[in-house]
């Protein structure tokens, strides 16, 4: 085979592979590695004569992704699909044929992690959208898929310096909002740190050399303290006849700049914390050991977090305290087993290195498990990609607060989670019936933000639904998701009841109705349209999506291709509500209101918009008979709307109040009121009233017609 791998004499390119190899066979029997090596022989010659922006063949990138994961200690498999990667996406290797060299695990995953590339989209925007939701769907199928990404990332990230600095910021915006919070909650805190770091340098690299800098200088001054405490603890132990390794850390650098930037704080008051790890052989001991530090240093009150009987959800464990030290300085202290400690590094990953601590790792699991099956659900009820992502990026803030059921079970929330969050978090239908809440038995607003410890009592209510307003004070992506896919589906109603309604009254055009229409004609119709069911039939017209006279005229056509009843007829109008509903809306240009001559203009995905006949915003749909229908107003509405009134008064003291008080008295209620000044003799007025029809109209305008001190009184047209 004349490969890449034959024909290269660069001695680092030897040295990677080899080096990859000896890496793996720490840990992974000779025939995996064997497997490595082939797979690496078919990368290099499917990339032959590819290059990165540096210069260097483009193998070095595989190579260095699959060292990432063989540090991690990842199964042969992984290490393959790392080394391949990049091969369906950027050279004319098929998925098949990876399939029949490697086995449909390695093709699965490494189609997870390719692009889309064979599809154009409109931005770039929903191409990363849609490439982020191919990559989930493939990471709820097998876990290794995000993996292999991570790996993938963190290295681009190590050579970013190449890019164009535009490129770079984006990139580097997108490891941030995505790629790390990813890391992050699958509890792979090694990958997590580095891609924050190189992040926050590759995005603001002024602000990450002087932070880098500060720490630097700091770093010197801290020695002395560190071994003091260091000393102390390490004393108080042996006392206690207790054992453990005790290790003092810094935190990372964008951790800290987080840290100065969401709490408004000095670099001094972040960084004049001194913090330790204390590990352990047992969770016995780690609890023995908490008692031993705050015998040494006094506790700060309410600063203590036992991540071991309540896990993250990413299946971190440990006991955090933070203790007043010598001088007043704090001391942040973290306590676990080796167990916990390797899972708090690798998270998933640990399930294929590690054979001790198997619950640990099984509550890890459990938690990324369920994270996917959010994931799932969410995508079903995303209306686009963007939107999945957006639920997505919302799902990742790492922050939890924990609450309790009625009956004592503990609920993880996002933090600030409101009542509905927390309705939702119990079951989608309580969420959707949700009315009234209780917390710690006293009944609170539904936008209420929960805090540790409190206890939640959600009221429901038969045919109660979600309320569209809940979406500007709900975190987590579940209650957002399902509320959007509640409003989805009352749209998708409304607009069903809407086109069969105009469907009926244009096939009353043929002396016909829906219910007359030949069933095998219908369904020949849905054929021809792609659609599945006379209902999305209905929907495409009520969206405007198809004209009802067209969809009329194809149900009722002869097979001689003459229409029955085929002479011209006038439509008859549409019957309107007052009610304004998600689909059927009333036009904010010329405010229509009952009395008013009225014309419905269809809008594709939008539904139908209610324009007065002489409004100027449709003088072009008019003359289009699929998008213009004839409406008229249903009689006795008993329902106030909205109308817009110019007002034009002399320059007078207290002639607001006196119009105010005449519009009040003739029973209609002022919305909104606006002023424009004149002339210096002369000021405009500008009101929106609520009124019920033409006639209560224009009793209010002849009332404030006869005040003195009114010049004009006109409505506003569109």
């Amino acid at each position: 085979m004349a490969s890449q791998a034959e024909t290269l004499t660069d001695n680092e390119s030897r040295f990677l592979i080899s080096d990859l190899c000896r890496v793996l066979e720490e840990y992974l029997e000779p025939d995996q590695v064997q497997e490595v090596y082939r797979a690496y022989l078919f990368g290099a010659e499917a990339h032959e004569g590819q290059h990165r922006l540096s210069g260097e063949p483009y193998i070095y990138h595989p190579i260095a992704a699959a060292r990432i994961l063989a540090e991690l200690k990842l199964d042969a498999k992984s290490i393959v699909a790392a080394i391949l990667h990049d091969t369906i996406e950027d050279t004319p290797t098929a998925k098949e044929h990876i399939a029949t060299e490697f086995g449909e695990d390695v093709a699965e995953l490494v189609d997870g992690v390719s692009k889309l590339t064979q599809i154009k989209f409109e931005t770039s925007a929903e191409a990363q959208a849609e490439n982020f939701r191919k990559m989930i769907l493939a990471m709820v199928r097998d876990i290794r898929v995000i993996l292999v990404k991570l790996a993938d990332r963190l290295h681009n990230m190590r050579t970013l310096g190449v890019m164009r600095p535009e490129k770079r910021r984006r990139i580097a915006r997108e490891t941030l909002d995505i790629y790390a919070p990813i890391a992050n909650r699958l509890g792979i805190n090694a990958l997590r740190v580095e891609l924050e770091d190189l992040g926050f340098a590759a995005l603001y690299p002024l602000r990450y050399s002087v932070l880098e800098k500060a720490v630097r200088e700091a770093r010197g001054h801290r020695k002395e303290v560190l071994n003091k405490i260091e000393k102390s603890i390490k004393r108080r132990v042996r006392q206690e006849k207790l054992h453990g390794r005790i290790l003092s850390r810094e935190k990372h650098l964008y951790s800290l700049y987080r840290k100065i930037r969401d709490k408004t704080l000095s670099f001094e008051e972040t960084y004049d914390v001194y913090a330790f790890r204390i590990i352990v052989d047992d969770v016995d001991t780690c609890y023995r050991m908490l008692g031993v530090v705050h015998n040494l240093y006094m506790p700060v009150p309410g600063k203590f977090k036992d991540y071991i009987a309540i896990p993250k959800g990413n299946g971190y464990q440990s006991l955090h305290t933070i203790l007043f030290g010598p001088y007043g300085i704090p001391i942040e202290v973290q306590i676990r087993t080796e167990d916990m400690d390797k899972v708090a590094e690798s998270g998933v990953a640990a399930h294929w290195v590690y054979k001790t601590g198997e619950e640990n790792i099984d509550q890890m699991h459990a938690g990324a498990r369920e994270w996917m099956r959010e994931l799932l659900e969410m995508q079903k009820h995303a209306g686009n990609s963007l939107e999945f992502l957006e639920s997505v990026k919302i799902d990742l803030f790492p922050d939890a607060v924990y609450v309790f059921t009625p009956m004592g079970e503990i609920m993880k929330l996002p933090h600030g989670a409101t009542v509905i969050d927390f309705a939702y978090a119990v079951h989608t239908d309580i969420g959707n019936t949700c009315i009234a809440a209780r917390v710690d038995r006293q009944e609170v607003p539904l936008r209420t933000t929960l805090r540790n410890g409190q206890t939640v009592e959600i009221i429901t209510a038969e045919g109660a639904h979600p309320s569209p307003a809940w979406l500007s004070f709900v975190v987590s992506a579940k209650a957002r998701s399902n509320i959007r896919h509640h409003q989805k589906n009352l749209k998708r109603e409304e607009a069903i009841m809407l086109g069969r309604r105009m469907l009926d009254r244009a096939l009353g055009i043929f002396d016909s109705v829906a219910a007359e229409v030949d069933a095998v004609r219908l369904q020949s119709l849905l054929r021809e349209y792609h659609l599945d069911a006379q209902d999305d039939l209905m929907e495409e017209i009520g969206l405007g999506r198809r004209p009802s006279v067209l969809v009329a005229r194809a149900l009722v056509q002869a097979e001689d291709g003459t229409d029955e009843g085929g002479e011209s007829r006038t439509m008859p109008p549409l019957v309107i509500k007052g009610t304004e509903g998600m689909v059927t809306r009333f036009s904010k240009c010329c405010r229509p209101i009952p009395g008013d001559p009225v014309v419905g203009v269809i809008t594709s995905g939008r539904g139908m918009m209610i324009h007065t006949q002489n409004c100027r915003n449709i003088a072009d749909d008019k003359y289009n008979a699929d998008n213009c229908l004839e409406v008229q107003w249903e009689p006795g509405i008993d329902e106030e709307f909205p109308v817009e009134v110019n007002v034009e008064v002399e320059d007078r003291r207290g002639v607001l109040a006196m119009v105010a008080t005449v519009i009040g008295d003739a029973e209609s209620n002022i919305e909104n009121v606006g002023i424009e000044e004149g002339d210096g003799l002369t000021n405009l007025l500008k009101f929106r009233l609520a009124v019920r029809n033409r006639k209560h109209l224009a009793t209010v305008m002849r009332r404030v017609r006869n005040i003195p001190s009114v010049i004009r009184i006109s409505r506003a047209r569109g």
